[in-house]
């Protein structure tokens, strides 16, 4: 199966690679492009030191995430129907169609929250002088969304446990679904947040999903590890445009569909504890922020120099380039001892 897992792969990395400069071109013409942000979608104050460090990204076009999703999806319904109909075998620790169910509504669900929230910062931001979705309408949206989900997830697929490394599967009841819940809403959230240098989030989920791939085809899961091939292939593509200086950035589009999307494959797989490890560098970056408007709101100071963590270190003189790379090598360990917990 590895050599159909990476020539997936490879056929989605293709396939993305032909379509991106045009797609980049289409959302020139559409005007779908990064604008000065005076506000923070989580505070409604205005931000000097972001503007600081990315006002000249302005102009660059948002929205990488709608292709990605779309590749990924439109592959996946043309190459899976081909791969049941053949000799190739398909295993799963769930009923197919409900597996996919739960993990497609995640990928285009979110996806179309953050695509809402991207055409309201582009073309309603002069009207409004508010940059995006004020974070409550965002987190209730994000809340039901996890709720319908989570909800499947343990009626429907009939999960409701997590594997503890060295001490097996606890069985987490009627609490799995609030707690499925919490990790899919804040990796959301996190990845979004991360989202926020050249190459920061896709090149930390590529290394993530890496980790991910493995454990899917440990667990003998077939379908997600197709998809996972898919949608490396496409980030990979991606990604080539979006390090330093990015020509394209993903857009709330993929930013909350990818977060959640990675948590809701972790928690089929029952692969909880490597997700927090994985994902540890967008819990950090994302708790940064949290932390920040906590200090601020009860203590009417900052606890950092700037929120998320990435604009202390630009604040601090670190270089763009090297605060990514550096964080694709943290990354990297993280995978690795994030793999050694789950496969255990």
């Amino acid at each position: 199966m590895i050599h159909l897992y990476l020539g997936l792969l490879l056929f989605s990395f293709l396939t993305t690679s032909t379509l991106v400069v045009p797609f980049i071109n289409l959302l020139y013409r559409l005007k779908f492009q990064r604008q000065k942000q005076k506000t923070l979608d989580f505070q409604e104050k205005r931000t000097k030191i972001f503007d600081k460090f990315h006002s000249k990204k302005q102009g660059t076009p948002v929205g990488g995430g709608i292709l990605i999703i779309a590749s990924v999806c439109i592959l996946f319904l043309l190459i899976f129907p081909i791969l049941k109909t053949s000799n190739i075998f398909i295993s799963t620790n769930y009923d197919i169609v409900k597996e996919l169910n739960i993990i497609f509504f995640t990928f285009i669900s979110f996806a179309l929250l953050g695509l809402y929230d991207d055409i309201y910062k582009f073309f309603k931001f002069k009207k409004t002088g508010f940059f995006g979705l004020r974070l409550i309408h965002k987190l209730i949206l994000q809340i039901l969304l996890a709720t319908i989900i989570s909800t499947y997830i343990y009626f429907q697929l009939g999960t409701n446990f997590i594997y503890i490394p060295f001490l097996g599967t606890a069985n987490l009841g009627l609490f799995f679904i609030p707690i499925s819940i919490l990790f899919i809403v804040a990796f959301s959230n996190f990845f979004n947040i991360t989202d926020g240098l050249d190459g920061l989030s896709c090149g930390l989920l590529m290394i993530a999903l890496f980790a991910f791939w493995i454990l899917s085809g440990a667990s003998l899961d077939t379908p997600i590890s197709i998809f996972l091939a898919l949608w490396i292939g496409s980030i990979l593509a991606f990604l080539y445009f979006n390090v330093y200086p990015a020509r394209i950035w993903l857009g709330d589009v993929g930013a909350l569909s990818f977060g959640a999307t990675f948590a809701v494959i972790a928690i089929i797989l029952g692969k909880v504890i490597p997700l927090l490890v994985v994902g540890a560098l967008f819990i950090v970056e994302g708790m940064s922020s949290v932390i920040q408007i906590f200090y601020k709101k009860y203590f009417k100071r900052k606890f950092f120099p700037a929120a998320p963590i990435h604009l202390t270190l630009q604040k601090i003189g670190w270089e763009e380039s090297k605060i990514v790379t550096r964080a694709w090598l943290a990354g990297i360990i993280l995978a690795i001892f994030g793999l050694w917990l789950g496969i255990n």
